[in-house]
């Protein structure tokens, strides 16, 4: 096995494919890239940690087929460390990978290629079209909520929801909800729902760009798959039931203010650096038109905050987490924001006056 090319030329997919790859493995190959030549001159990389598995390939100046599996991480901070410009080769030497770039010199121990795993024989049932802007969108406006590590497994993710013809994306962790939603084009399939793992979701955004050519989603029964020129993506699913997000939204919150997007985040910001470090609590209290922002920590501070909204409340006190408030405000389009409550035990619902595509819901604090 052998291969040339310029620098810029692999440090490409290198980066493409090293985010799979756990720092910690209990598997060595795990912590290795699957390099392939073929005959046509191109060079393919494969990383997989046995839930997500990222494939990546260029075309090669000079080569000669063949397999092995390289160190990731080395590979890719030495490629990443060389000046530009720098022309590459690569020879493997019976179970070590010889580089040379100019006057550097570096072997990288391999292991066999017919160790790694690859995710195999995916039987694709359905597919989904849709705009690669407005996919990665969706997903980065809910991603946020996802859970961490909960024993509910099936909150660390993020839900695909397709009915009556949209694409919904939706995230919880028990505290707070995210949901997105997007026209899908054509007449496409509905009456579906998987939910990606955690870090399924952050390599597919990773790939993802804001451009409005058309992706297709290959879905399977415990995969979902998608297909770039240069890249594909493969995740395994999450086996789980995802809790009835519908029902979490707020019915009846008639207690309406309208309010600066702006304006609102700033003094959340301010009063943020007094609230408790470990809940995160702000008391809003609205009465008259104005809505006054408290915060108090175990080392008696305080924050007040006042700012001028537009509504009908008369009083009101209801506390919630500020980093919920702020995460969901951050992603939310549009200048106007709309805060729907009903009373002091009941969720706020967050939405933009002038788009209605996206909803967040924060649950209540006692404070």
């Amino acid at each position: 096995m052998q291969f040339t090319l310029a620098r810029e030329a692999l440090l490409k997919p290198l980066q493409q494919v090293v985010g799979v790859v756990e720092r910690r493995q209990t598997m060595p190959i795990l912590s290795n890239l699957l390099v392939e030549i073929t005959s046509e001159q191109t060079l393919v990389l494969t990383s997989t940690d046995l839930e997500v598995e990222m494939t990546a390939q260029c075309k090669l100046d000079d080569s000669q087929p063949g397999t092995a599996t390289v160190p990731a991480r080395k590979w890719f901070e030495i490629v990443r460390a060389l000046p530009d410009g720098v022309t590459i080769r690569g020879e493997l030497q019976g179970d070590r990978l010889l580089l040379r770039a100019g006057r550097s010199r570096y072997t990288l121990a391999t292991l066999p290629a017919s160790d790694f795993p690859t995710l195999e024989g995916i039987q694709v049932i359905d597919r989904l079209n849709i705009s690669e802007s407005v996919l990665r969108s969706l997903m980065e406006r809910t991603a946020f909520a996802m859970a961490t590590q909960d024993v509910r497994y099936y909150l660390n993710g993020l839900l695909f929801d397709l009915r009556d013809g949209c694409l919904r994306c939706v995230a919880t962790d028990g505290h707070r909800l995210a949901l997105a939603e997007a026209i899908l084009p054509g007449n496409q399939a509905s009456g579906k729902q998987i939910i990606l793992p955690r870090k399924g979701v952050q390599e597919l955004m990773g790939l993802l760009v804001n451009d409005d050519a058309e992706v297709e989603l290959e879905l399977a029964q415990n995969h979902l798959r998608l297909r770039r020129p240069q890249a594909t993506f493969t995740s395994k699913l999450i086996d789980g039931r995802f809790p009835d997000y519908e029902a979490v939204i707020p019915i009846g919150a008639d207690q309406i203010v309208n309010i600066d997007r702006d304006t609102f985040r700033s003094a959340l910001q301010r009063a943020a650096i007094l609230s408790n470090e470990k809940y995160r609590g702000v008391k809003l209290e609205f009465s008259d038109q104005i809505l006054r922002i408290i915060a108090h920590n175990p080392e008696q501070d305080e924050a007040v905050e006042e700012i001028v909204v537009e509504t009908q409340i008369q009083e009101l006190a209801v506390g919630f987490n500020v980093s919920y408030m702020l995460e969901a405000i951050a992603v939310i389009q549009g200048q106007q924001i709309r805060l729907s409550l009903r009373d002091a035990q009941s969720s706020c619902l967050i939405e933009g006056t002038d788009d209605r595509t996206a909803r967040y819901v924060v649950m209540p604090l006692r404070l």
